[in-house]
């Protein structure tokens, strides 16, 4: 008898996994052998493309199962199974994408030692995308290049294989991928620091964010969407209030600048189960606005801090409020929102910290617009480090087109009023430098929200609001008037400390001036040469 074959150590260790977190785990340090031999822009791509293919084949052998008991119990006899197990529409008009019999996980695993792993995945890819319409030019079709190691990349194939995604704490296969598939992304981001924070927000800030809007149903949009989490969150908000059938309730838009960041936010709704619309396309919402006619209910963002060189036109009907400057889009984003809010939508946008006070070109004026014109809801001051790829201070600024009770929704008047919440000191360090803000931090700062607001769930809940020193405050707009239309918390909520900045406010500050200064030198540098110019002379 032949000696029994010895499993690799990362099989091993996966056929004894129990949780969805061991299996992450070690589906993480198996890919992490590949590496080396991608492009590392390539490499999110390549290994997040491997788990959606894994689910698309997951959810369409599930409903195939599903089709063959149905069709068994109705009768069907055994030699018609397979033509109504091959009936496209059955798997289509259930949300489940067709794939292919080549293109299927079982069929790709079970060849890729005879034909070529690299060579069979392309090809699924590709049978994928031609099949399904919305996913043209989505998946990654680069397994079977040179530089790519096979052996590493058939030894990930059947590990992705023997995963048992369905686990032993009662979850569908589904969703113990689609987490993985977070996990996954969230990894990516810590390993590519700063780069990383263009395609992935923390995720206790997207739960702050859509714990307080609570965009139960209607349109979402979001124009800097990343690889889309915020959509994700918010299909999981509704499924833990309202059940797994209700995630339709809300229709989702979104854009992305970056094509392969685009690709990853299609794949991770898709994998999700979220049909949204993020464009035919990646582009830059300011110059090339994807969903120039829609009016959202809930926007939500986390767009990037400060950017200088972006699309600016002064003609634009977005800046109703003040014309942005040239060296900062920050109040770029918010008009742009704005613009996009129905008329009684709500958002939650995050932003560098500077936004809330800074007077430099113009951005003052136009936030005193925003103020007088009724439209800022609620200012969060977030603490620092929750945000691994950046280490400007953060801030969370809630809009509202109607602070009016609503009618039927009884909410409590708020027209001419602003809740202030300084939460820098919540949170806690799962490290030595990323912080997290935790259940009991989200609880109370959606709580105290929706107690000042009067929302039905603070109602249920016996919420009622109050001030508390240190932590908020309710303003009226005679108040922001006297401190100059500064929206900074600690201004407001009476904390001692209120006015001390931090290290990391000090520098966003420096760099900020430094930054101004630049500016006008090159606007001293230009009036200089129109001078001597005009004098027909250089000797000035």
């Amino acid at each position: 008898m032949p000696p029994r074959q010895k499993k690799p150590a990362d099989q091993a260790e996966l056929f004894s996994a129990s949780t969805a977190k061991e299996i992450q785990a070690i589906l993480w340090k198996a890919a992490d052998k590949l590496r080396g031999s991608i492009d590392a822009a390539q490499y999110k791509e390549f290994v997040l493309g491997l788990i959606f293919l894994k689910y698309v084949s997951d959810a369409f052998e599930e409903r195939r199962a599903e089709l063959a008991k149905e069709l068994v119990e109705n009768g069907i006899a055994d030699d018609r199974l397979e033509e109504f197990l091959e009936d496209r529409d059955e798997y289509t008009g259930a949300h489940v994408f067709w794939v292919p019999e080549t293109a299927r996980w079982s069929w790709v695993a079970a060849n890729a030692k005879s034909q070529g792993v690299g060579k069979l995945l392309d090809e699924a890819m590709d049978a994928v995308m031609r099949e399904n319409p919305s996913l043209t030019g989505v998946l990654p079709k680069i397994f079977n290049r040179d530089n790519i190691d096979q052996k590493k990349l058939g030894e990930l194939v059947d590990l992705i294989s023997d995963a048992r995604f369905g686990g032993s704490e009662g979850k569908p296969a589904q969703d113990v991928l689609g987490e993985v598939y977070e996990y996954f992304l969230g990894n990516f981001a810590r390993a590519e620091g700063k780069r990383g924070g263009e395609f992935y927000t923390p995720q206790s800030v997207v739960r702050l964010i859509v714990e307080i809007l609570e965009p139960y149903e209607g349109r979402v949009y979001d124009p800097a969407c990343g690889s889309g989490g915020m959509f994700v969150q918010a299909a999981k908000f509704i499924e833990a209030h309202r059940g797994r059938g209700h995630k339709s309730d809300i229709s989702v838009y979104g854009q992305e600048l970056n094509e392969r960041t685009w690709r990853l936010g299609k794949m991770n709704l898709a994998i999700h189960g979220i049909d949204g619309n993020l464009a035919a396309r990646w582009g830059d919402t300011f110059a090339d606005d994807k969903h120039p006619d829609l009016k959202a209910d809930f926007v939500m963002a986390n767009p990037p801090f400060n950017i200088k060189d972006w699309a600016r036109s002064e003609g634009d009907p977005r800046w109703r409020y003040g014309v942005p400057p040239r060296n900062n889009a920050n109040y770029a984003w918010l008009q742009h929102m704005i613009s996009k809010l129905g008329e009684r939508g709500t958002a939650g946008i995050v932003l560098a910290n500077g936004s809330m006070s800074s007077q430099s070109s113009g951005e003052g004026e136009i936030r005193r617009a925003l103020v007088e014109a009724d439209l800022v809801a609620c200012m969060v001051a977030l603490p620092p480090q929750l945000f691994r790829t950046t280490q400007i201070p953060a801030c969370l600024w809630f809009l509202a087109k109607d602070k009016s009770p609503q009618g039927a929704k009884r909410l409590n008047d708020r027209r001419g009023e602003i809740l202030f919440i300084d939460a820098r000191n919540m949170g806690e360090l799962v490290d030595r430098t990323e912080r997290v803000l935790t259940e009991a931090d989200l609880a109370k700062i959606a709580d105290t929200y929706h107690a000042w607001r009067g929302t039905a769930s603070a109602r249920e809940a016996g919420l009622v609001y109050e001030d508390e020193t240190g932590f908020c405050s309710s303003a009226d707009l005679e108040t922001l008037r006297e401190h100059g239309y500064a929206l900074t918390p600690g201004r407001y909520v009476g904390s001692a400390e209120a006015e001390e900045e931090s290290p990391e406010a000090v520098t966003e500050r420096i760099v900020t001036l430094t930054e101004e200064l630049y500016v006008l030198f090159e606007k001293s540098a230009q009036l200089e040469k129109t001078v001597r110019e005009n004098l027909g002379s250089t000797d000035v």
